[in-house]
């Protein structure tokens, strides 16, 4: 009987363990780089836009935000920064994993030639 048992609670956790494994879902991290074309933050959404298509995207307290290297507050991206986001597909919406604010390529240039190149 006890051995009867054993083996009924063996096959049971094996049934659990592998309808477990089953049910949970792969999650697929993709990239989008663009332009922020819109931000809401009742919603919690921006919008990224591509040259011919704008993907909306929604954020929550795990999204990661950096700037200059340095991670900030999804407060601080603007309307017109480029950007480099990760994000997944869940529900139908694409949520937002990290955005990375990427620097302008004028960013940081004066207008002049530098101090060791001038004549």
């Amino acid at each position: 009987m006890k051995k009867l048992l054993a083996v009924f609670i063996v096959f049971f956790v094996a049934i659990l363990f592998s309808s477990s494994l089953i049910a949970a879902e792969k999650i697929k991290i993709r990239l989008i780089t663009g332009e922020i074309a819109a931000i809401d933050p009742a919603a919690n959404s921006m919008t990224v836009k591509k040259r011919l298509n704008d993907l909306i995207l929604t954020t929550n307290e795990k999204t990661v935000v950096i700037i200059n290297k340095t991670q900030r507050q999804l407060t601080e991206v603007k309307i017109g920064d480029k950007v480099r986001v990760k994000y997944s597909e869940t529900e139908g919406k694409a949520l937002a994993r990290s955005i990375e604010v990427t620097p302008q390529k004028n960013e940081g240039v004066t207008g002049g030639m530098p101090n060791n190149q001038k004549k």
